[in-house]
């Protein structure tokens, strides 16, 4: 029972991110227009968080190793989820841009870092069982964010689309 729910501590961690990475495209210009930005402008919105991401990945082994995996997943998550309610109530693209660029910091390590967390819970004979299970997560995430994205522009205000990440942030860190 305690590995199932690592899978889906890990998996809700790891789907978080991928579908941020593209639900965000989809507000682009909801963005722009409610900031008085050009297009040309909010596009650093992305450009930020890939940057970030750039970063951290290959760091990634050091600091898991330095501050322990589990240690590094939850700070990771928290991190993560602090900076899509920053996102979230960002009124000027300068904070929009930073907060990014911290969401990218703490979502850089969440899918290698579930992906190691995964195998550490399962025994070598039940690591493809778990592999196939995570990676059918890690494929729904991009296909659901920009269909996600779409439904809260239309729906809501663009900000609700990094204000979706804080619960389920909260509940992988407390799952964690």
């Amino acid at each position: 029972m305690k590995r199932w729910i690592v899978v889906i501590t890990v998996i809700t961690a790891a789907v978080m991110e991928l579908i941020d990475t593209s639900i965000v495209n989809v507000g682009l210009y909801q963005m722009a227009g409610n900031l008085g930005v050009t297009i040309e402008d909010i596009s650093w919105v992305i450009t930020s968080y890939a940057i970030a991401n750039v970063i951290v990945i290959p760091m990634t082994g050091f600091l898991q190793n330095y501050f322990g995996r589990k240690n590094y997943f939850i700070a990771s998550i928290a991190i993560f989820t602090f900076a899509s309610y920053l996102c979230g109530v960002a009124d000027t693209l300068p904070l929009l841009v930073m907060a990014r660029f911290l969401q990218g910091i703490g979502g850089g390590a969440l899918l290698s870092v579930s992906q190691g967390l995964l195998f550490d819970s399962f025994p070598v004979n039940q690591r493809p069982i778990a592999s196939a299970i995570f990676g059918m997560g890690i494929v729904l995430g991009p296909t659901f964010g920009p269909t996600l994205g779409g439904i809260i522009i239309d729906s809501y205000h663009w900000s609700w689309m990094f204000y979706i990440n804080v619960p389920i942030g909260i509940l992988a860190c407390v799952l964690s």
